[in-house]
């Protein structure tokens, strides 16, 4: 959106709220409006969703602060009778000088007061004759993913990777001309990357056609990168992932993404860590879990178990009478974090019921189920149900 529009639309009006409005009669005035003209809500139809855009557009501009204020500034300027009425052209012979508002053709700011500054945010440009192409930025950051076993995300691992990603290239050390050449300076934009054209009584700047934008043209492109100054690479790289690390989590790699432009800093590669699940133990937290599987008659009468941990075994003692399910802890056995904190291992001891009995087990278990006949186990259930049928 050019400047022109940006000025010439009246947001508040987009929205239906004064120009006084407070921030949460935007907000509210927006979502409803949001939700009416939401093309879900109105498929096919066209209006609505120009509709949706345009009160979208308010609502970006508006509902923030600085944005408002700069855009209520312009309209004060552009609105006013001493500069910009008449056509934009003042009586007395003295004409209006837009290029001076707007700061595109050199120099300061005119009596506007540095406006190209003021509309610089919404636009993303800057007052003077810098391009945006031709300033240092920092290259984009690459994410890959690895994969390792239980064990080595609880004790840490090295890993090495092979990854194929955009890297400065090795030919040209990243200029994009021929090795033994070097790019020089455009003649058409004066190394800006911008070139001004009037339209009217407004001035717009443009990425320059002859060199892109950069500034600089190169006569000699290098072979390897055909000018662009990046390559893509197949590297390897040693990532040492850290003990206690989660499924899922992202590790960064400082400096190891993509080179930067125009002498800009490089990203960060970010690695993804997928965790292969154990065949027996779980995690909780810091915490390693394992289940156990137990007898009737080794909780009912108490017994010694002996379970393994991640680097040895340990033996616990499971007292007379434990109920199924119970949670027995071995302190230290858990998980140890870089900040020295260490987990526990949770056993959970769950009743083995067999699928087959001999005849002398049932007989014997038979028995038992007489001898304990007058032990009812839903007893504090069954009582729980009868007072809620005298209540119904």
């Amino acid at each position: 959106m050019s400047a022109r529009d940006w000025i010439e639309k009246d947001f508040y009006r987009e929205l239906g709220v004064s120009s006084d409005a407070s921030a949460d009669e935007i907000k509210k005035a927006y979502r409803k409006l949001a939700r009416e003209l939401h093309p879900d809500a109105n498929p096919g139809d066209a209006k609505a969703e120009a509709r949706f855009k345009a009160v979208s557009e308010a609502n970006g501009v508006l509902s923030d602060t600085a944005k408002r204020k700069q855009y209520d500034e312009a309209r004060r300027l552009f609105s006013s009778g001493g500069g910009f009425g008449g056509g934009f052209g003042g009586g007395g012979g003295n004409r209006f000088d837009v290029g001076d508002v707007f700061n595109r053709a050199g120099g300061q700011a005119g009596g506007a007061g540095g406006l190209g500054d003021l509309l610089g945010g919404l636009f993303n440009r800057r007052g003077g004759n810098a391009s945006s192409a031709t300033r240092p930025r920092r290259g984009e950051d690459v994410e890959t993913n690895v994969r390792i076993d239980f064990t080595e995300a609880v004790k840490g691992a090295t890993v090495p990777m092979r990854l194929s990603s955009p890297a400065a290239c090795g030919t040209c050390g990243g200029s994009g001309a021929k090795p033994g050449t070097v790019p020089h300076t455009c003649t058409n934009c004066g190394g800006a990357g911008l070139v001004t054209r009037s339209q009217g009584a407004f001035a717009f700047s443009e990425p320059c056609q002859d060199c892109r934008g950069t500034g600089k043209i190169i006569d000699d492109p290098c072979p390897e990168c055909g000018g662009d100054g990046v390559s893509t690479k197949t590297r390897t790289l040693t990532i040492r992932i850290p003990a206690g690390v989660d499924d899922g989590q992202r590790i960064r790699l400082a400096g190891q993404g993509e080179p930067g432009r125009n002498g800009g800093p490089t990203g960060d590669l970010f690695v993804r860590v997928h965790v292969n699940p154990h065949p027996l133990f779980g995690r909780s937290g810091n915490d390693l879990t394992l289940n156990v599987p137990v007898s009737f008659a080794e909780l009912a009468l108490g017994t010694t178990l002996t379970v393994p941990t991640l680097e040895s075994k340990v033996t616990l003692k499971v007292p007379a009478g434990t109920a199924s399910g119970r949670v027995l802890r071995a302190k230290g056995k858990g998980i140890e974090k870089r900040d020295g904190k260490v987990g526990d291992l949770l056993i959970t001891l769950q009743v083995a019921v067999p699928n087959n009995m001999d005849a002398k087990a049932e007989e014997a278990l038979k028995a038992y189920a007489e001898a304990t006949a007058q032990h009812d186990p839903r007893a504090e259930l069954n009582a729980l149900l009868e007072s809620k049928g005298r209540a119904t």
